[in-house]
């Protein structure tokens, strides 16, 4: 099997260094908090989808939830991130609940898109996060937009979001890097580089080793991580945000990693080698991190089964009142469609067509 690159951990610390700032043992508990939360959320959304609960599709992030939470957990509260459809822990970092994704996926009254989609097709600013788009690679130029808004408007912001390693094969990848490099804007990408685009490796659809090197093409910093390593991927992304943020221009960082089940619930992933999976298996990033926290003497047995337990708490007191809200009004699908008053430009009479002209 590939290797993945691993940074070397000194034992006689007990803290992650990023930008000059050591993470306090209350933050590096509080990553395990999101890793589990992530984990344990996804495990019952998986549930509710085989009882018929969940409506529509159900994307796991399971065997990647470092990436998430370790990138999001990075940024500052005046930055605005971008997630897809596997970064449901970077939602939970910047202060989405379990209650939300539950009313969502099971289209409760109540939810953030009222019933009307079932995915993690929702956001906020006042939280920093801007909707998913379902367009591979779409939120690329779109995020570039956003750190170009947030320049003008001197609000020291850095955009980021994330792409897998087929969207790196999309157009809109390459367009926005190439504006944004050009318009050194403060915008960090992450590539999950989960060896699989549903069923095509990444070996069908690229020749580089590392896809990082597509940055290459537009000079940009370039970077690639252990995206099984949450402190791994915190360190990357501090330093990538810290450079975005002096004026350096957008950062391309790829996270090494493995989609550990298929596209969505409905995929067994036949396509995958059973020997893959057994060798990524053994690197489970949430495994890993309770071996470096126990080791580093940073925790113990029983403060990770308290974090265990805190989020069960949580999630069977949100799945409660999911459970128990009601099915959308049959008369809401027509509310927000239409402009429920008329502006006076709006009752202005509509000017004339001009005639065709004659050629």
């Amino acid at each position: 099997m590939p290797k993945t690159r691993r940074r070397r951990t000194t034992k006689k610390k007990t803290a992650a260094q990023a930008g000059g700032a050591a993470l306090t043992r209350a933050q590096l508990l509080d990553l395990y908090y999101y890793l589990r939360l992530n984990r344990l959320v996804e495990e019952r959304l998986s549930a509710l989808y085989r009882q018929g609960k969940v409506q529509g599709g159900l994307y796991s992030s399971r065997g990647q939830e470092a990436i998430s939470v370790g990138s999001a957990y990075a940024l500052a509260p005046q930055d605005v991130l971008a997630p897809m459809i596997r970064n449901l822990g970077s939602m939970l970092v910047r202060g989405v609940k379990p209650v939300e994704f539950f009313l969502q996926y099971m289209q409760q009254e109540g939810s953030p898109c009222k019933g009307r989609d079932t995915s993690l097709h929702f956001g906020g600013i006042e939280r920093g996060l801007v909707p998913p788009i379902s367009h591979l690679g779409t939120l690329v130029p779109v995020m570039a937009g956003v750190a170009l808004a947030g320049r003008m408007q001197a609000k020291n912001l850095v955009a980021l979001t994330y792409l897998g390693d087929g969207a790196t094969s999309t157009g809109d990848f390459h367009e926005g890097l190439g504006i944004a490099s050009v318009m050194r804007l403060p915008l960090v990408v992450l590539i999950e580089n989960n060896r699989w685009a549903y069923s095509t490796s990444v070996a069908a659809q690229s020749l580089l080793t590392d896809l990082a090197d597509k940055a290459r093409a537009y000079g940009i910093p370039q970077g690639v991580v252990d995206g099984n390593g949450v402190l791994a991927v915190y360190e990357a992304t501090a330093r990538a945000v810290e450079l975005a943020r002096r004026g350096q221009g957008p950062v391309l960082l790829e996270c090494k990693t493995m989609r550990m089940r298929g596209h969505s619930e409905h995929d067994d992933a036949w396509y995958v080698p059973e020997e893959e999976k057994h060798f990524w298996e053994k690197r489970d990033p949430i495994r890993l991190y309770e071996k470096h926290l126990l080791r580093s003497a940073v925790a113990q047995e029983a403060d990770l089964k308290e974090i265990d337990a805190r989020c069960l708490s949580e999630i069977e007191k949100d799945l409660a009142v999911a459970e128990a809200a009601p099915f959308p009004r049959p008369e809401s699908c027509v509310e927000d469609v239409y402009a429920s008053s008329r502006s006076e430009q709006e009752d202005e009479p509509v000017p004339a067509p001009r005639a065709a002209r004659r050629r």
